[in-house]
């Protein structure tokens, strides 16, 4: 198999970033590319057209490279849940909840398995794989149990690229640092070095770049500037650091920044509004005053809320709804909405029953087996008849609290939000909405007239709802990013 790896000195030094734009780049080549990681760490997910689950930034990758996402894509994607336990998926499925020993013990070998016969698979199907690490790949106490870094790169016998971060300080240190502390058959997989997160005048350095490959013997292939566009994020360190401070816009949309925050990437289409700006709050921050409030989905709903509760994050989001306040509840966010969860069989680590945020007439019940599937479903609000395309994963069943008095039919307070029942809630007034659906902000024509009302308020202009999904807006995206990197990268050393 043709391949190139991607590592990093650390982790957030760009590797997602660069491999993607490697799919773009060698795609409009002319080569047949996929992805690839091993394993990943992310609670940001995508649902494939199989109904298996995989790291959010491997559909993107696939995008990029103009492929279809799939599970060998990424055959191992760990989710964590606190308490140093975290969700296996296994080759699309939950197959567990571990700790990191028990992982090592149990998932090691059929893990590598795992990764074994999904390279073969895009191996027989495509000319290239392109194959991103994890952290860093000079991780001494690790080493015996990486599933993604080196192992996999001497598997392939992979061309290998590291990437530095400038921006943080000290990348020459961890360039060389990295370097030393690889076996000496990696070391030689290294093919180039490259400078990520530039920001300051070339000239100044390059001393720097000739020391480096005088004292390496490997190749500088570029020095990519810093990149100053919104892209889909693996974690939620990211949320830290790489969300844009945009003023300009003229609606304030808070997310609540759960602890346990899952699949944020819905909210990159909000981002990508001018006239959005897009506010994380920590449970433990003031609410303010925003013309909306998202509860995300969270790998930990149970936690999640009862962090809300005791920050005093609860009672400010229920003052604001019965202020009349608009707020949307997605996936466990949704869940939190309604009155009681209940946890019978400890799915999450916390066996029992808990009161929600009472904004919906609605229990939820955890339950082992867990939904992951693509959706295709027409809209009722806040427009009659939109196609809203997006994805379920969640291991929650929602109903009425009262069976007898069923709330989800027309000409009750709360309405099915879609055609489909059972996949969201909104109030009469249009105020309180709630859904399973992820990806719903990919719409634009729904992401735009749900806008407009909160616009409405405020006695804005409406903006125009004939729009693209984000797909088309992403792909935009995606090509602007492999333009911009191909200018300042040399793939001879690779290629």
């Amino acid at each position: 198999m043709k391949a190139i790896m991607v590592v990093g000195t650390t982790s957030n030094a760009g590797k997602s970033l660069m491999t993607t734009a490697l799919c773009r780049i060698l795609s409009r080549r002319g080569w047949q590319v996929t992805p690839f990681k091993g394993q990943n760490m992310a609670l940001n997910a995508y649902v494939t057209a199989s109904g298996g689950e995989i790291g959010h930034a491997q559909a993107v990758q696939a995008w990029a490279a103009g492929a279809i996402p799939r599970i060998e894509m990424n055959p191992i994607l760990l989710k964590p849940m606190g308490d140093m336990t975290s969700q296996v998926v296994l080759k699309g499925k939950a197959v567990g909840r571990v700790s990191a020993e028990e992982y090592y013990q149990q998932y090691f070998d059929v893990g590598w398995q795992a990764i074994e016969e999904s390279l073969k698979r895009l191996g027989e199907e495509f000319d290239l794989i392109i194959c991103e690490g994890a952290g860093s790949p000079a991780e001494v106490n690790l080493k015996h149990r990486d599933l993604t870094n080196m192992r996999v790169a001497k598997h392939l016998n992979a061309s290998t690229v590291l990437v530095a971060d400038i921006d943080r300080g000290g990348a020459f240190a961890h360039i060389i640092g990295t370097l030393e502390l690889l076996d000496p058959d990696e070391r030689a997989l290294i093919k180039g070095i490259v400078i990520n997160k530039f920001r300051g005048q070339r000239s100044l350095l390059q001393s720097g770049i000739d020391w480096l490959q005088d004292r390496t013997g490997i190749p500088v292939m570029g020095v990519v500037p810093w990149i100053d566009q919104v892209f889909p994020a693996e974690d939620s360190l990211n949320l830290f650091e790489r969300r844009s401070s945009k003023t300009t816009g003229e609606l304030t949309i808070a997310v609540i920044r759960l602890p346990r925050i899952s699949n944020f990437t819905d909210f990159d289409p909000l981002e990508a509004e001018a006239s959005v700006n897009l506010k994380y709050l920590s449970p433990r921050d003031s609410l303010g005053y925003p013309d909306a409030i998202i509860l995300p989905g969270s790998k930990t709903t149970i936690a999640d809320l009862l962090m809300l509760q005791k920050s005093g994050m609860a009672e400010e989001i229920q003052n604001y709804a019965a202020a009349g306040g608009t707020i949307l509840g997605i996936c466990g966010g949704f869940q939190m909405m309604g009155k009681m969860l209940a946890d019978p069989e400890g799915i999450e680590g916390h066996e029992g029953r808990y009161r929600g945020l009472g904004l919906f007439p609605l229990k939820t019940i955890i339950t082992g087996q867990k939904v992951a599937r693509q959706r295709l479903v027409t809209s009722n609000y806040p427009q009659l008849g939109l196609p809203v395309a997006g994805y379920e994963i969640h291991q929650g069943r929602t109903s009425p609290m009262d069976p007898e008095k069923p709330i989800l039919t027309e000409g009750q307070t709360f309405n099915p939000l879609f055609d489909d029942r059972n996949l969201g809630i909104v109030d009469s007034t249009q105020s309180l909405w709630g859904t399973y659906l992820h990806g719903i902000f990919d719409n634009g024509p729904w992401r735009r007239t749900w806008l407009n009302r909160l616009r409405q308020q405020r006695g804005l202009k409406a903006l125009p709802t004939g729009i693209p999904n984000y797909r088309e807006q992403r792909e935009a995206m995606l090509d602007s990013l492999a333009t911009t990197i191909e200018a300042h990268l040399d793939l001879t050393p690779l290629l």
